[in-house]
Parts: C-alpha cells; structure tokens; sequence
C-alpha cells in the first residue's frame, strides 16, 4: 500500500489534499442546488467573472482570492438584479455580464506585461501551491456555506419546485435567490484557486450529479457529493503523483468519471434490478451445477403506496362543503378545485345496509342537510341525516418518528355507510349521528358521532373505496399505539384491542365525557372536571387527570389543535376560550366575547379567535392581550365557520362569501391567498397532514 500513501508523505500534498476535501465539502452545499435548479450556465458565468478581480489583485500585489471574491460578487449582485426583469430571459442577462466580465478581465491582463503565468493559475489552478492561510479561507467559506445552506433550505427547496409557493410562505424568493447565487459564488471562489475556473465544474457539477442517482432527498444528496468529491480528490492527487499529470485537472477528471460511472451503475440497477445484478455476478459460479434456480422477487421499495406518488412534501388540501351536500377538493399547492360526487345531497339510506342509497322512486327529493364534517389527516366525513359520507381527499402523510413519507393521489367519493345499527335504530339516530371527530392509524379510522358512539373502519377498506362500517362502539373510541382507547357513557376509561378485545381498564375516570383529540404526547378526553390523558409508557398506558383551575360550568366539549401539537383549544362559552398544554399540565381561560371559532399552532403560537362579528384575532395566550386583528369576514358570522391550522397557514371558510382565506398568522394574519368557490363552504377539513 506504499503507492496510497507516499504521496501524502510530503507538507505540500498534505495541504493540497485538506484543500480538495474542504472545496469538495463547500462544493457538494451549492453544486446540489445547481444540479437540481439548472444552474450551470450561471456558475461558468460567475466563475469566468472573476478574471477583472483576479487580474486586478495580481497586478497591485493583493490577495487573489479576495479579488476574486469581490468581483464574482459584483457578478452575482448582476445576475440578481439584472434576472428581476421581465423583458429578457434570465440567460440573457448571465450572457452579458459573461461577456462583459471576460472582456474586461481579458483588457486588464493585456495590460500586463508579465501576467502570463498568473493567468495560467487562475484557468488551470494550483492544487499543490495551497498554502496553510488558504486553508483558513477555504474553512471560512465552508463555515458561510453551511450557514447559509442551513438556514435557506426551506426557503430553496420552495424556490425551486414552485416559486409562487415560496411567495405565499412568506419565504421571500427574490431574497432567497440572491443568497442561493451567494452560495454559488462562494463555491465558486473557494474553489478556483484549487482547481481554477475551466475545471472548477469538476467538483462544483460532478459529484452533485454523481449522487442524484443514488438518492432523491436535498441533504442526502450533498452528502454524498461531499464524499464523492473528496474521494475524487485523493485519487485524483494519487494518479497525479505517479503519473506526472497536473493535479488539479486530474481531481475533475476523477469527479467526472465518478458521474459517469454512477450514471452506468444506475441504469444497470434500473435495467436489471439489485437481484438481477447478483444474479449475473453468480453465473460463472453455477455455471456448471445442477438443479434449478429459485426465483426471488424483489421486496417493495420502502414506503412503497400502489397507485400513489410518494412526494418531497406536505401534499396539503382542504375539503368542503355546503349544506346540500356538494363537495369540493382544494389542492393548496396547486390551487386546483375539484368537485367530488353528485352536486346534492342523496337521500337518506336504509339503516338496514351501508350500501350508497339510491333515489326515491316516487321521485320527491329527501334531501337533507349535511350538517357535519371531520377529517383524519386523509380522508373527510360528512354527516347528512343517518348517514356518512367518505371522501379520500388524496393527500396524506406517514409518520414513522424519526421521517415522514408524503403522498398524493386522485381525490374520489370513496361512498357512504349508515350510522344507525343495522334492523333498527341504533347510536346514530335519533339527532346523535352528526359527526364530531375522526381519527386513524395504519390499519382502523374511527369516526365519532354527536351521540357519543363511534363508527369503526377498516384503513385499507377506505383506501381501496370501500365505505363499509365495521362495527360500532358504545363509547368514544380513538385508535392509539396499535390499540383502540375508549371513554364511555360512565365515565369508564379502557385500553382493548384493535380486534375489540377486552383490555386494560384506567383506574381514573372520565365522567361525562364529551370532545377528544389525539397528540403526540396521548390521547385526551374532555371530561366534566377536567381532561383525561392516556398515554403509552414502555408497555403499559397510564391516564392522568388534567383538572379545571377551578370547578367552572363553561366546560370544554369540543378540542381544536394543530395535527400532532400538544397545545389544544377550545371554546368556553360566550366569553372566553380554554387553552389547554399537556406539556405542562395546565388549562388557561382567556376572556373574549362570543367567539364562535378557535385554534392554535401549538405553544408559544399566538390563539386565533375568529368572533361572532367576524373579526379574526390575534391573542398572546400568556398576556391574553389582542396582539392582531383582521376584519376578515366583513359582517356578522354565517353558519359555524372553523379555523383549520398547520405549522404554516391557518384557514378559514366564509359561506356568505363563497371562499376559503389562506391566513400568514405570524404576520399580522396577513391574508396570504383567497380560494372562490362556487359553493358555500359551511364545512371544511384540512388533510394531507
């Protein structure tokens, strides 16, 4: 192994090696968003438009990256400004900056007459002139680029698969593009002086590229760009050193052999398979035996959803409404609407089958009212006399802890199911077959009922289309780690199997129980003196009481929170509103008149309290002091208007107005989008989430 190491024996191929693993590092942050933005016109733009700086340090004696520094940002202050306008393409404007760069760096040098060798430095680079002060640039400039990568991600990613939701976030794209050039810029002058302008592609495209084909996720991708630029730049400083080649055009080379050979690598894999691969590497090896090969088939990719497009991100979407019973779907990141189902209302279904009811056949309209809508994270529930009604939304998200999987899919009307026992009346009937919550995991989705029974389904019956009721429980049951929680009419607390098996019964009880949510920290139920929380502690489930701060009549009976946040809201008669924080173990009562409306985005979040004149406000939950407000409905309240909340946007349905307003809470409740509809959206759920 003498012909590894012998060449990092010597002090100047030490620091060329410690100067091509840093460019590699400061390289892999900005060369993936080159990669996955386009971008590589710009950066040989940027990178020739450091010749006037150069040239300029060099003849006055200066420090050659500086100059390089100042001028490629001057370039990049160019190309910001320059692409803001609309009459030319933003190529067009790189183009000129290109050229006028060039021409005046290529002017300064013919002023010189002794530049020539300087000159050939900055086009070819000088891996192994790499001084110990090059060092601390190159770990400077790594130090901004991991900064500015970290700080920018989101902001990036939303720039760069769709610009016009990186504006409704609040993300400031233009801002966003100027410090995404800025990291270009910083790769660019990091880079340069180690393997000069004409190669500095080869560590800034290649390994970024390379590593695309082996991961689709922004950080895994620089990652692996780190490690394959640096493995680059250890062989390319070995073939170097014993071939004689220059160093730095060797370090490319390898960078862009690497690309090629990931990209062969890659269609192989896609052509043949992991197994198929293996199995041709055996061939010569069974060549000659006997018997017959058994056939292995390749196991599904993991979070793998037939007929589902596995997505980057949150696929969000609202569903809505009206009172006759006409469903729309709203894509929130495309803005698309699309109408689900009939226009109108069916007529009540027979109690005695689930089945979809059919019209009447002396043709009179019984239409009635759908008075009610829940969703569990996919699909919605709409309530109409003594049946429900299942809409897939289409957008859902897996949660396995430590990563999330995002999925999108056609809207439909999966179809509804009866509330009401089968051959007679039952726990939905009576005025007690309004929906009020709804909750899943991977395998049941309960549905609670106004009577304080709950329907049970089957996760994967939904999925397929399949609205067919699997049983009812007396009670308010929530599915939780793997196991059903129940709350019934006596105030008794039980943890039973999924199958409906008797299980383990909670020594606290919850009496009069009425409003539930599930967070990540358990489930909670509302109770007469307070709220119950059960939750999984190693292999057993614990309840505790959450007491009221004192005996009150303006109990809470109905919890609204952001998915998965442990900070729940609700409404406490007509002049306050209940906040509740599992985390800490305490309610807090916050004085406002008639609000008809409340949530939060979790602890710290400000409450947001839409009220009976159709103000919406903005209220600081330690203070209880009205921080904004925002006339946002323009009138009087019209029917029951909810506030949907996620860790962005809050929204907000207006029937009187036929539209859904997209709300910027952490500014001001800015409104930051405003969805027409051609319905009145008395009922809304979001989803995706």
């Amino acid at each position: 192994m003498d012909w590894l190491f012998a060449p990092f024996e010597v002090a100047f191929v030490q620091r060329a090696l410690w100067g091509g693993l840093l460019v590699s590092c400061v390289c892999a942050l900005a060369g993936t968003w080159v990669v996955v933005r386009g971008m590589a016109f710009l950066g040989d733009a940027m990178a020739h438009g450091m010749l006037p700086g150069v040239a300029v340090a060099a003849l006055l004696g200066g420090n050659l990256m500086l100059g390089a520094a100042v001028s490629c940002t001057a370039m990049a202050a160019g190309v910001s400004v320059l692409s803001r306008g609309k009459r030319f393409a933003p190529d067009t404007a790189i183009g000129l900056l290109f050229v006028g760069m060039l021409a005046a760096g290529v002017i300064i040098v013919s002023r010189s007459q002794s530049f020539a060798v300087d000159l050939t430095g900055f086009l070819f680079g000088d891996v192994l002139a790499v001084r110990a002060v090059d060092l601390w640039y190159l770990v400077a400039a790594l130090g901004i680029s991991l900064v500015v990568a970290v700080l920018g991600h989101r902001a990036f990613v939303a720039l760069t698969f769709d610009p016009r939701k990186a504006h409704t976030l609040g993300l400031h794209p233009k801002l966003a593009h100027a410090a995404l050039v800025g990291l270009v810029a910083v790769a660019i002058v990091a880079s340069f002086h180690v393997v000069g302008t004409l190669l500095v592609f080869g560590l800034l495209i290649a390994p970024p590229a390379a590593a695309v084909f082996w991961s689709n996720r922004v950080p895994v991708v620089m990652a692996v760009a780190a490690l394959i630029g640096g493995l680059s730049t250890v062989g390319g400083l070995v073939i170097s050193w014993h071939a004689g080649t220059a160093a730095g055009a060797t370090i490319a080379a390898v960078a862009v052999g690497s690309f090629f050979l990931s990209a062969i690598v890659s269609a192989l894999r896609e052509r043949v398979g992991r197994v198929g691969v293996v199995a041709l590497a055996a061939v010569p090896l069974v060549g000659c035996g006997a018997g017959e090969v058994p056939v292995v088939e390749e196991a599904a990719p993991h979070g793998f959803v037939a007929g589902a497009e596995e997505t980057s991100e949150a696929q969000k979407r609202v569903v809505v409404a009206d009172a006759t019973g006409a469903v729309r779907v709203i894509d929130l990141l495309t803005e698309e609407v699309t109408p689900i189902g009939p226009e109108s209302v069916r007529a009540q279904p027979d109690p005695s089958t689930s089945a979809s009811p059919s019209p009447s056949p002396s043709g009179g309209d019984q239409r009635v009212p759908t008075v009610g809508a829940v969703g569990d994270g996919r699909f919605a529930y709409l309530s109409a006399g003594t049946s429900v009604q299942v809409v897939d939304s289409g957008a859902w998200t897996v949660d396995h802890g430590d990563h999330r999987h995002y999925y999108r899919a056609p809207s439909r009307d999966v179809g509804d199911t009866a509330t009401s026992e089968p051959g007679g009346a039952g726990p939905g009937s009576a005025g007690g077959s309004e929906v009020v919550g709804a909750y899943s995991d991977a395998a049941v989705a309960s549905v609670v009922l106004g009577s304080g029974a709950t329907i049970l389904f089957d996760r994967a019956e939904l999925a397929g289309g399949v609205a067919r009721a699997q049983r009812r429980v007396d009670g308010i049951a929530v599915p939780y780690a793997e196991r059903i929680v129940v709350a019934d009419s006596s105030g008794r607390v039980e943890v039973r199997g999924r199958d409906g098996a008797a299980g383990q019964v909670q020594p606290t009880s919850c009496p009069q129980p009425k409003g539930q949510a599930v967070t990540r920290r358990g489930v909670v139920f509302g109770c007469a003196d307070g709220a119950l929380v059960v939750a999984q502690r190693d292999d057993a489930f614990v309840a505790e009481k959450i007491p009221y701060p004192a005996p009150t009549a303006e109990r809470a009976s109905a919890f609204t929170h952001r998915p998965g946040s442990t900070t729940l809201t609700a409404i406490a008669g007509r002049d306050a509103v209940w906040t509740l924080d599992i985390r800490k173990k305490t309610w807090t009562r916050t004085l406002i008149a008639e609000p008809v409306a409340v949530n939060t985005a979790g602890e710290g979040s400000a409450l947001l309290v839409l009220t009976r004149d159709g103000v919406l406000h903005g209220i600081d939950p330690v203070t209880g002091t009205e921080t904004a407000r925002n006339p946002l409905l323009g009138g009087p309240v019209e029917g029951d208007p909810v506030i949907c909340v996620d860790s962005e946007r809050a929204y907000i349905n207006d029937s009187r107005a036929r539209v859904v307003h997209e709300i910027a809470y952490n500014d001001n409740l800015r409104v930051a989008r405003t969805f027409s509809l051609d319905i009145a959206p008395s009922l809304m759920v979001e989803t995706g989430l």
